[in-house]
């Protein structure tokens, strides 16, 4: 199952130049940031080469980098 690229920017162009200046000014800010474009990474490697992982595994990295995304959102719209 082939899943879109989540680039967080690109999904919410009104809050990139939030973002950047977070990732600058903000270690808790960056570290989730680089935490979801890690899941991402990994997520779509596992996707795209039909790596062997579990179902219950992806599903949970899936969730995780929700739940990440969710908080990426509310910091950088807060």
């Amino acid at each position: 199952m082939q899943t879109e690229h989540q680039d967080l920017k690109k999904e919410f162009p009104q809050l990139a130049a939030r973002m950047d200046a977070l990732q600058q000014s903000n270690t808790r800010f960056a570290e989730i940031f680089d935490e979801f474009n890690a899941l991402t990474a990994e997520i779509e490697h596992i996707e795209r080469n039909d790596a062997a992982t579990g179902d219950s595994a992806l599903e949970g990295m899936k969730k995780r980098r929700l739940a990440l995304k969710d908080e990426i959102y509310r910091m950088a719209s807060a």
